[in-house]
């Protein structure tokens, strides 16, 4: 006779422990404009944190049970939709594991924004229907009140796949006049020579958001906030990525496997509650995103973020 598999310890969300009163409070204490939340959420280091279940492998519908009942966490980014557009039965298992109206940013799937997949010439660079069909289709049917924005994340351009301006701003501005007008969009780029003000005429028409990123050849968050059109929709997003100058790859080795903070970034955590501040002035809601790769461990990035708002030492 088969055995019958023993409940795992804690496997009812109710009975995990109890959270600290001290990092409640501190989640109280965040505008409810200002959504932290870390670009994905599958790590194993964040044991004894943000997990007190033990997980086997990724398990990415059960770990946002966990997830989402962390104080400080009121988004989080869907980041590998960037690589395959989720279905809509992992969709629907993401949804009964979020609060309802949990709010996800969801990367959009690269064959939409690469110019080249795998050295070729892509043919479904910013295909609109093919984004409608394939990536915005499942969201609509089985994740609609978690959609709270779609990231278009464009990876630096180099030479001939580099477009001049006016080309550039032409064909953005004509794949996103196609887009449904019932869903948030951002976009993301990774070529400084872009962040134009035709470019952000564009985003404007359109009410998308510019998605300010920290990434290794783009301006830092500082920067971009001096750009006059960088708040160009009702909304904001911000990606704190990897610090300026710094491969992924080495980010990678320095601070696997994310369990702690090892490098803060003191100059970036200030850009960041510069533009909080400027959002909170505009009373508009700002999307904030840390990754593991920016300081060692994005939740403790987030808890000095929240902490620094509420007038503490991070």
């Amino acid at each position: 006779m088969a055995q019958r598999q023993q409940p795992e310890l804690f496997d009812d969300v109710a009975a995990l422990p109890p959270l600290p009163a001290q990092l409640s409070e501190l989640g109280r204490r965040v505008p409810p404009s200002i959504k932290f939340g870390t670009s994905t959420w599958t790590y194993d280091g964040w044991a004894g944190d943000v997990y007190h279940r033990g997980y086997r492998g990724a398990q990415p519908a059960r770990r946002l049970e966990e997830y989402a009942r962390y104080p400080l966490f009121r988004t989080v980014g869907i980041d590998s939709a960037y690589y395959e557009p989720p279905d809509e039965e992992v969709l629907a298992a993401y949804a009964r594991a979020l609060p309802p109206g949990f709010p996800c940013v969801s990367k959009v799937w690269d064959r939409i924004t690469a110019t080249r997949l795998e050295g070729a010439r892509n043919p479904d660079f910013l295909n609109a229907d093919l984004f409608k069909d394939a990536v915005l289709g499942p969201y609509e049917r089985a994740f609609r009140d978690h959609a709270a924005c779609f990231v278009f994340e464009f990876q630096a351009m180099r030479g001939k796949d580099l477009p001049v301006q006016g080309r550039w701003t032409e064909d953005l501005d004509a794949f996103l006049h196609q887009l449904p007008r019932d869903f948030r969009y951002a976009v993301e780029l990774r070529n400084r020579e872009l962040l134009t003000a035709a470019h952000g005429a564009v985003l404007a028409r359109h009410g998308v958001a510019h998605v300010f990123n920290s990434w290794t050849e783009m301006p830092t968050i500082g920067e971009q906030l001096e750009l006059p059109w960088s708040f160009p929709a009702d909304f904001t997003v911000a990606r704190a990525l990897l610090r300026p100058g710094r491969r992924y790859a080495d980010a990678v080795k320095l601070f696997e496997p994310y369990d702690r903070i090892r490098e803060p970034q003191p100059e970036l955590r200030q850009d960041l509650l510069r533009l909080i501040a400027e959002a909170m002035r505009r009373r508009i809601e700002a999307l904030i995103l840390a990754n593991n790769r920016l300081e060692g461990n994005a939740p403790g990035t987030i808890r000095a973020l929240a902490a620094a708002l509420g007038g503490e030492d991070g």
